[in-house]
């Protein structure tokens, strides 16, 4: 049977695109799904070929049947998605989630790989080194976002690539403030739990105008009025054109939360693009380059420092663990006994009921001074397997 692509759990979905300059290291940016998010990478993707930049592309989305777009690096070709749902008996998500952590275990080499073509190859000097990242992540907010497996692949093209989130939204389908709202609150999910830049992308700005989202962003006062005619129309259930009546509480509640969000909205790049015409992907590239310089200025520092400081509690447990072995070898050095002379070379059993009787003893004070070295932890395993690498070493 062929695969069906899951659809998304929200309005849009999102995906991520890295991007960079030739005079600096390539940067990231994450777009959104069911909002245009392929048609936009086509997009995107050719205007790049047409600038003589070719891009460097790879699809992390393992349930997709076919992109429009090369992929340099396809997850498709590591994980067989229909297999891993199978294998472990898992529904749609679940079997996008399993196979993102199944191709985590290999970021490092995706990374040793980027960096390496990042730079000029002396062996090929004619190969100019990449410029542009573009990575294709799965629709499914939640799966990417709040899963571990895309938070390290997050992380680890963050701490070698200037990053920049793009948010795809569905023009047409925000036409309504209760929408709107879920959108921005999603963005701003996503902007604290990446902590990296972030630029608002309006899609099919051809079939409906994104000046109005704008507006709203801007002009508390607009958004009120706009949220006044949704709840007399009943449009403030989230269906556009009418069909739901709104609530007092719907209003007040979209009401705070417009100013909440006011604060979020000043660190926002916006841009109206049409993946179908073209128009707008300028204006994207240019809202690239400012959240480079901005990654540049802000947000890499805070990588740094946040870098440094995991460094340094894995070197304080590294020297904290080393301190407990050697105390643990100086005492056991210590304790060790003189050799027994015998008195008499006959065995007998009353001879090897003491012997056993001093083993016995000599293990419960080693292990007593162990565990008096490492701290009592009798219910660790990996103290069971410590002391029983420490007595092989007193024999």
């Amino acid at each position: 049977m062929p695969r069906r692509r899951p659809s998304p759990s929200s309005a849009s979905a999102w995906q991520a695109s890295f991007l960079r300059t030739a005079s600096s290291p390539p940067h990231s940016n994450p777009l959104l799904a069911g909002s245009g998010k392929t048609t936009f990478m086509r997009r995107i993707n050719a205007h790049l070929h047409e600038k003589q930049a070719p891009p460097y592309v790879i699809n992390l989305d393992p349930a997709v049947l076919s992109v429009p777009f090369e992929s340099n690096i396809d997850i498709r070709d590591s994980v067989n998605y229909e297999e891993v749902m199978k294998q472990y008996n898992l529904g749609p998500n679940g079997g996008i989630l399993t196979s993102l952590n199944l191709f985590a275990t290999k970021v490092d080499q995706i990374i040793n790989l980027l960096e390496k073509r990042a730079q000029p190859d002396p062996e090929k000097p004619d190969r100019a080194p990449i410029d542009r990242i573009l990575v294709d992540t799965p629709g499914q907010i939640e799966v990417f976002v709040w899963s571990a497996s895309g938070t390290i692949l997050l992380e680890s093209l963050a701490s070698s690539f200037p990053t920049v989130i793009a948010y795809i939204i569905d023009t047409p389908r925000t036409s309504s403030t209760s929408t709107f709202m879920s959108n921005m609150l999603y963005a701003c999910s996503i902007l604290y739990k990446t902590k990296l830049p972030m630029i608002l992308v309006f899609n099919k700005t051809d079939v409906k105008d994104a000046a109005f989202a704008k507006e709203w962003m801007t002009d508390f006062e607009a958004f009120q009025a706009a949220l006044q005619r949704d709840e007399e129309s009943g449009a403030t259930g989230g269906v556009e054109g009418g069909g739901h009546g709104g609530s007092g509480y719907m209003g007040s509640l979209l009401n705070s939360m417009s100013l909440m969000l006011e604060e979020f909205y000043a660190h926002l790049s916006v841009v109206a693009v049409s993946s179908r015409l073209g128009t707008g992907v300028d204006e994207f590239f240019e809202a690239v380059e400012e959240k480079k310089q901005e990654f540049l200025r802000d947000y890499q520092p805070e990588l740094e420092r946040r870098r440094g400081e995991r460094e340094k509690l894995k070197k304080e447990s590294r020297e904290k663990e080393l301190d407990k072995m050697m105390k643990g070898m100086s005492v056991g050095v210590g304790a060790q006994a003189a050799p027994k002379v015998d008195d008499d070379d006959v065995d007998v059993v009353s001879d090897d009921d003491d012997e056993d009787s001093d083993e016995e003893a000599q293990k419960e004070s080693l292990q007593s001074r162990y565990q008096s070295a490492m701290g009592d932890n009798d219910d660790s395993i990996m103290a069971d397997a410590s002391f029983a690498k420490f007595l092989h070493s007193q024999k």
